[in-house]
């Protein structure tokens, strides 16, 4: 095993049916709250020389067949147009072939593993355990196998529905007009980009795809290192540092901010680190940047130098097994011919406006042209690209939709799981700060839930950040035990406008993890008694 160089232990990642349609899907996708119709500034199709309009060969091209696509093709063909999705590598995109599929899987191992190892936690429930252990091969079979079973699951329910699967990388030739495969050129009505994006790389680091990986090469699991430094402490280097911690690794992180988890609430992420870092075989370095790595050869292990973060003096050299670079991820947008309609990116990301629509180089808005999921960078996640292809199908098909980003909730599925909506305590003083309201928070405790107990899990915290002269629900952040499904509830909350004061009303079983939301809207006080203007219950 690679030795240490000077490193000690720290005390220690949409239908334009009414709501009462039976036949109203449940999508992750939200609405934003409209005061009043807003009418969409439609760009018509040209028309033919003789006059009258264009033929198309598709009514709605998408190129990329991830999450973001798929979601948009289904949509598409409920509302009846003919859908063409063009896909060059293979169907789910990253998400269900080097992401948030395959991830689960292993997360799903290391929680048991995790669990099994933990001799106090099962000798409270009364049981005994031998000694857990793994196959490592098996493991990675098991991401690998669910991996193929989702991307055979959105193949066929795209094909059940007509949708055609058109095979090649998908070019844009010109307004209306998409070049796939050699030189197969098609023509649609509208068009949506949905290509996605790859692992981000900073210069210095070399990647073999042995020693020092990204996540792409991590899913495979093809070793599990003694030692392994983890560059980032996002959602993706904190998954997998629940991944090799469990399955035996020491971690070490390399975060150049001043703080771990810096994406999260402040208080949720000092919480995290107390029981996600400090107890686990995880040391890190704050305030540094890796500017280079060199993987492991001859013999040698893989070295990599800190550079301080302000200063960039050298302060520290690492050698290690392995590095996981895990540093975010990049628009997947070269080679889709935007200089044919004049686009240019701007760090990779494809501009648009709140309704997705293409800008191009002189802030104009290209015809007939969207752009969806991580290429725009509006919001990096899967369920996020979806509702923003759901958003432009209702667009196409000639409903004003504006999807509010703001009531898209996140998740990081280690254990216990953190989820959040909304903003953050910090982003919320800020905003209100400007435009003149007051802040309140409220908090309950996972300790105090009686499922949670029953289980053995009672670390948990649940804060919810409001308005306490309206109830306006401006952000909640989990951390405890099934945070990612509890969501939910106040993200959807959020996306119909529902305040305080009404949610506190809602019934929820008992005894369940559900509950942790119920108090905390409880706890909450709301001054007068404003109501969003849902609709009052019927007795029954």
């Amino acid at each position: 095993m690679a030795r240490r160089s000077c490193l000690g232990r720290s005390d220690c990642a949409a239908s334009g049916e009414k709501p009462s349609d039976s036949n109203l899907r449940m999508r992750l996708f939200v609405l934003s709250r409209r005061p009043k119709p807003r009418r969409v500034n439609k760009v018509s199709a040209s028309l033919s020389s003789n006059g009258s309009p264009p033929k198309f060969d598709y009514d709605l091209i998408i190129i990329g067949a991830g999450v973001g696509g798929h979601g948009a093709a289904l949509h598409a063909v409920e509302k009846g147009l003919k859908t063409a999705i063009i896909e060059g590598d293979v169907v789910g995109g990253t998400c269900v072939n080097r992401g948030c599929v395959p991830s689960k899987a292993l997360l799903a191992v290391s929680g048991r593993m995790r669990e099994l190892q933990n001799e106090h936690h099962m000798k409270a429930f009364g049981l005994q355990v031998a000694a857990a252990g793994y196959d490592r091969q098996a493991v990675a079979d098991h991401a690998n196998n669910l991996a193929s079973k989702i991307r055979s699951n959105l193949t066929n329910s795209m094909k059940a529905l007509g949708v055609d699967i058109l095979t090649g990388v998908g070019t844009i030739l010109g307004p209306q007009k998409v070049k796939y495969g050699t030189d197969n050129v098609i023509t649609a009505k509208d068009i949506i980009i949905a290509t996605g994006s790859v692992p981000s790389v900073p210069k210095g680091i070399e990647v073999d795809g042995k020693t020092v990986i990204t996540s792409d090469h991590a899913l495979k699991l093809e070793f599990v290192p003694d030692w392994i430094a983890i560059v980032g402490s996002g959602y993706i280097g904190l998954e997998f540092s629940d991944v090799y911690t469990a399955l035996g690794s020491e971690v070490t992180f390399v975060e150049a901010l001043d703080q771990l988890m810096p994406g999260f609430d402040p208080e949720i992420g000092k919480l995290a680190q107390r029981v996600l870092i400090n107890p686990r075989k995880i040391d890190f370095h704050t305030g540094v940047f890796a500017s280079k790595i060199t993987p492991a050869k001859d013999g040698r292990p893989v070295t990599i130098e800190l550079v301080d973060a302000k200063t960039k003096e050298l302060k520290d050299t690492l050698e290690v097994d392995a590095a996981l670079i895990a540093t975010g991820r990049a628009p997947h947008t070269k080679g889709l011919g935007l200089e044919n309609i004049n686009v240019e990116t701007q760090r990779g990301f494809i501009p648009v406006d709140e309704h997705m629509r293409v800008i191009d180089a002189k802030g104009k808005l290209v015809p007939h042209l969207y752009c969806i999921g991580d290429a725009n960078g509006k919001m990096m996640l899967a369920h996020a690209a979806s509702a923003q292809g759901i958003s432009v199908v209702e667009q196409v098909s000639g409903k004003d939709h504006v999807l509010n980003h703001l009531s898209i909730p996140a998740a990081c599925f280690t254990h216990p799981e953190i989820s959040m909506v909304g903003l953050t305590e910090p982003q919320a003083r800020e905003k209100a700060e400007k435009e003149g309201f007051e802040v309140s928070v409220a908090k309950t405790s996972f300790k105090a839930n009686t499922k949670a107990l029953a289980e053995n899990e009672g670390e948990g915290l649940a804060k919810l950040i409001y308005r306490p002269d309206n109830g306006e629900i401006l952000g909640v952040h989990i951390f405890g035990l099934h945070a990612a499904d509890l969501i939910h509830e106040a993200s959807n909350a959020i996306a119909y406008g529902n305040r305080i004061q009404d949610i506190k009303f809602a019934v929820h079983a008992h005894p369940t993890l559900s509950e942790v939301l119920d108090e905390l809207f409880k706890s909450a006080k709301v001054k007068g008694n404003i109501s969003s203007g849902v609709g009052e219950a019927v007795a029954v």
